[in-house]
């Protein structure tokens, strides 16, 4: 069993004269999901509006706790309210931090018919890690030097505590920042420059 976190991208092609049913079905589907043991997070855009394309990301902690999501009884129900306006839809699952590097638009693709299928199996891959290592490092390094900079000068007895408080209250603090808005702005800044084409 893969203890990974496990990144689930999904592109949905939905009625566009449905549009408010789908935004409730959506929402209700993140809902679900957020009660199971190890949801980590998600989120859904539309391409457009007024478009047919929908674009949906979500995580788990392992691959255990995912498929415990997706053989739930709640995750049948919920897909099978979506059947009247979901035309169709296709999902790729990523293992470790590169599936935070996917474009929505590559993680998934809806399938309209069976000749368009086989095109669309051909999928860019991840950024190469050397390139996930600097965007990582480009997000970390300000993040924790402002921090540093802040607690050594406005909490007082920061500097006297013992490194393991230290780095956990860092940790604690930082991990949250890194993973809601420094990487996915870092990632949105170097966007061309992780493209597969950019190698």
């Amino acid at each position: 069993m893969n203890h990974e976190p496990i990144t689930v991208s999904i592109r949905r092609e939905v009625d566009p004269e449905r549009i408010s049913e789908a935004t409730a079905w959506v929402q209700t589907g993140v809902n679900l999901a957020a009660k199971y043991p190890g949801f980590l997070g998600s989120g859904w855009v539309r391409a457009g509006e007024g478009s047919q394309v929908w674009h949906m990301l979500y995580r788990f902690a392992s691959e255990e706790t995912l498929d415990a999501w997706e053989r739930s009884a709640e995750r049948t129900w919920w897909l099978s309210m979506g059947e009247g306006f979901v035309r169709s839809e296709r999902s790729r699952r990523r293992t470790g931090i590169e599936g935070w590097f996917d474009d929505p638009a590559t993680g998934s693709v809806p399938v309209a018919d069976a000749a368009a299928s086989a095109s669309l199996d051909e999928l860019p891959p991840a950024p190469p890690r050397w390139k996930q290592a600097v965007t990582i490092w480009l997000g970390f390094f300000p993040v924790n030097l402002a921090f540093t900079l802040l607690v050594t000068a406005f909490v007082p007895g920061w500097n006297d505590l013992a490194v393991v408080w230290k780095v956990l209250a860092t940790t604690l603090l930082l991990t949250p920042i890194m993973t809601f808005w420094a990487l996915p702005f870092v990632t949105r800044v170097l966007r061309r420059w992780l493209a597969p084409a950019a190698r």
